[in-house]
């Protein structure tokens, strides 16, 4: 099935399912001492909602289905498939412009517009023609502003059911009240950040909204790849966070990439970061994960077989094993250390053949080692590991595929 057609259909769902709810709604229905045309502009309005708000989110799924198959040979088939996406979003989007917005949803009505901007600018990133020498460049900007998006429109999961389905596994679409905090747990929960948005060397923090601190929960440290912040890469991982029960910590490098010539820079930073979250938060010690994307992943193994790691399991994902691993003693460490490793058969700036030759260094240093190698993964990331990798970290073993 084309990626047009899988947003088609989740399209006319998300329209059938687009009820409001909460503030907005009663807003939406008290009319009883308004005017005949302050309650047309209402109606107006509610419908330019009902409108916009789904193609947001299918915006949004088409982009996320395009990153993960974003492949130089792709890009003129990623093209096709999201300009009719973009074109619908950009028509609602110009009618909810003209709609006027009861005051009290002025606030609702700016983080929807711009979560719209947002990804319109992402989908144009890839539609819009350009140099094809620009083209990986374009892409990288697109999943930036696909990240703004979400940080934009998941504060209305609360009024908008489809937003909070969105942001959750397809088995919890009928329990999504669970996911929220309960009422009377004062437990610190929800988006945390240090700095500034884009601040190099900082940090992008999620405990999911149904944490109350009873217990202890896994935490996952996720890298983001060369260029990258943690703000942008801790969407890689908040839906199954927020359904399956674990903390984000997603720093960003304090230059362009992780020190990966001088990983003891940037691996200090990332160990106090990591004691600094188990001293606010109940960690579970036994299962805490380093993870991460390209350079990212480079600078998981880096750090992950240092001396001093807190991380008891490893995910590195279509990174390189650095050659300072051995000069500092990492692979003697990796005796039986939980490692998995991902990496794409189509990945064009490291190949697949680097993957394949770490794998068989980390199992002659014998690291508990799970290599599993995707056939039409390019250099991106693959989402739909995330499960997978909690599984293999939570019960130790890998699931079925």
């Amino acid at each position: 099935m084309t990626l047009t057609r899988i947003w088609r259909r989740r399209l006319i769902d998300r329209q059938l399912a687009f009820e409001p709810r909460g503030a907005y709604r009663r807003e939406m229905g008290e009319s009883g001492d308004l005017g005949h045309g302050e309650i047309e502009a209402r109606r107006v309005f509610g419908e330019a909602v009902g409108r916009l708000g789904p193609l947001v989110l299918g915006g949004l799924d088409g982009l996320e289905q395009a990153f993960r198959h974003l492949h130089p040979a792709n890009f003129s088939a990623l093209r096709s498939q999201l300009a009719p996406i973009r074109t619908a979003l950009d028509e609602a989007l110009t009618a909810f412009a003209d709609s006027a917005a009861p005051a009290s949803l002025e606030a609702f009505r700016a983080r929807l517009a711009k979560s719209a901007e947002q990804t319109t600018a992402a989908l144009a990133g890839i539609v819009d023609p350009g140099p094809p020498e620009e083209a990986v460049m374009r892409a990288i900007r697109s999943m930036h502003q696909f990240a703004r998006a979400q940080a934009q429109i998941y504060p209305l999961r609360d009024v908008l059911p489809p937003v909070s389905a969105f942001f959750a596994e397809p088995a919890w679409a009928d329990r999504l009240a669970s996911l929220e905090a309960r009422e009377g747990v004062e437990a610190r929960v929800g988006l945390f950040r240090s700095g500034e948005e884009n601040e190099r060397g900082g940090f992008d923090l999620y405990v999911p909204e149904s944490y109350d601190g009873t217990e202890a929960w896994p935490l996952v440290v996720a890298l983001h790849g060369g260029s990258g912040t943690g703000g942008d890469f801790l969407w890689t991982w908040l839906r199954e966070a927020r359904c399956r029960r674990f903390i984000v910590l997603a720093p960003t490098s304090r230059d362009s990439t992780w020190s990966l010539n001088a990983p003891e820079l940037d691996g200090q930073v990332l160990r106090q970061l990591t004691e600094w979250v188990q001293s606010k938060w109940r960690v579970d010690s036994e299962h805490v994960l380093l993870t991460g994307l390209s350079d990212g992943a480079t600078m998981t193994l880096l750090t992950g077989l240092a001396d001093d790691s807190p991380f008891t399991h490893l995910a590195p994902i279509s990174g390189v094993l650095h050659p300072m691993n051995r000069a500092i003693g990492n692979l003697d460490r990796a005796q039986g250390k939980p490692i998995y490793l991902v990496h794409g058969a189509l990945d064009w700036l490291f190949p697949v053949s680097l993957a394949r030759e770490a794998a068989g260094v980390l199992e002659d240093a014998h690291a508990a080692l799970v290599y599993h190698e995707i056939e039409d993964l390019s250099h991106t990331y693959p989402r739909e590991e995330n499960a997978r990798i909690i599984e293999w970290l939570v019960s130790g073993a890998e699931s079925p595929r």
